[in-house]
């Protein structure tokens, strides 16, 4: 039998005074990076607020602390399969955003009529400036690729919202864009490991949301823009595994990237120093799925004209067109469309700040 070794009052001092020399670095380390984020001169109130502590917390940097995060993402993966809070595995490597599978929302059929009412409102201010609106709302990953949810569901309530938001566009005489059948003929629209449309879904969704377009500007213009693909497919790292903080971790501890051929559209040279091209006739805003895999410039093409995207990533229901309805005054006079596209998951995202404000103060909001 082993008898354990008594600790002696030397060993106890020696554990002490490693972690009070831990303990001094840290409040060093913390000390150096506030005074250089100037949080010395923040007013008691904003700490009184939590505003200072939020701005503490995004300026203390603990070194290797990205290393020592994904480390953590991974093993959690790896044993226990857990992706975080926000993401969640269907299928073998497919990635979906928990959001989209059900509503961050006590009650979504609030949310959906208080944003057909902002929606109504948009509309009318638009209308009134005579510019044309088409709708164009993503259908949800998980609407889509249902044959990839291997168990998981969505909550009928959310799934009841994308239907309602359409016969609400059309009740109120707003032309949209049919993304759903587009996307039904293409075998696989959506990244695995994105909430987005891969560049294939994309080309569809495009396409469907010219067509219904044309009819509201007028003929196809002549605009032909370059692409140029390259020569071999290479990993993408979707916003998935990087929301669940496994952008950096290797091979077999995460879900495998997607890989896909990069490409890329220019518009070719004008003709003189003095062309100023095209007549902008159509402005493009709406959330990350606008900019994301070459949609806008597929668009662009599908039209044979510019598009002036003012799209937002982070976007949600209608920051870009809000935004860019406080900028009128830097609006073309040429400009006939507003296409305003929409994921289905901001339908039944919490109400902003600036949608309150704007349904607060009515259709004539300084939006």
């Amino acid at each position: 039998m082993t008898v354990p070794r008594p600790t002696t009052p030397g060993s106890h001092r020696r554990a002490a005074l490693c972690f009070a020399a831990l303990l001094t670095a840290g409040l060093l380390l913390g000390v150096q990076q506030s005074t250089r984020a100037g949080l010395g001169s923040l007013a008691p109130a904003q700490w009184l607020s939590g505003a200072a502590g939020t701005q503490l917390s995004a300026t203390l940097r603990v070194p290797y602390r990205e290393t020592l995060e994904t480390a953590d993402a991974a093993w959690r993966y790896r044993v226990f399969g857990q992706l975080g809070a926000q993401v969640r595995q269907g299928c073998p490597g497919w990635l979906f955003y928990t959001d989209g599978l059900r509503a961050p929302v006590p009650d979504a059929g609030a949310v959906m009529s208080a944003r057909i009412a902002l929606m109504r409102r948009l509309v009318a201010r638009l209308r009134a400036e005579h510019v044309a609106v088409l709708a164009v709302t993503v259908p949800d990953k998980s609407r889509r690729e249902t044959g990839a949810l291997c168990g998981l569901s969505r909550p009928a309530e959310t799934a009841a919202q994308l239907p309602r938001w359409q016969h609400a566009l059309a009740e109120a005489g707003v032309p949209q864009a049919d993304l759903t059948s587009a996307l039904a003929s293409v075998p696989a629209p959506f990244y695995r490991t994105d909430v987005h449309l891969n560049q294939p879904g994309a080309a569809a969704a495009a396409q469907a949301v010219a067509a219904a377009a044309l009819p509201l500007v007028g003929s196809r213009g002549a605009l032909r823009y370059d692409v140029t693909r390259a020569a071999a497919a290479t990993p993408r790292i979707g916003d998935l595994l990087t929301l669940a903080g496994l952008a950096n971790a290797p091979a077999g501890w995460r879900p495998a990237p997607d890989r896909y051929v990069p490409e890329q559209f220019s518009q070719p040279a004008s003709g003189g120093l003095l062309d100023t091209g095209p007549a902008v006739t159509v402005m493009l805003a709406g959330s990350s799925n606008s900019r994301r895999s070459n949609f806008a410039e597929q668009l662009g093409q599908s039209l044979g004209a510019p598009v002036w995207n003012v799209s937002r990533d982070g976007g949600k229901f209608a920051d870009a067109l809000m935004q860019s309805m406080e900028d009128r005054a830097q609006w073309p006079p040429t400009l006939k469309l507003v296409i305003w596209e929409m994921s289905e998951m901001s339908l039944v995202q919490p109400l902003s700040a600036q949608e309150k404000a704007a349904l607060r103060d009515g259709v004539h909001a300084d939006l």
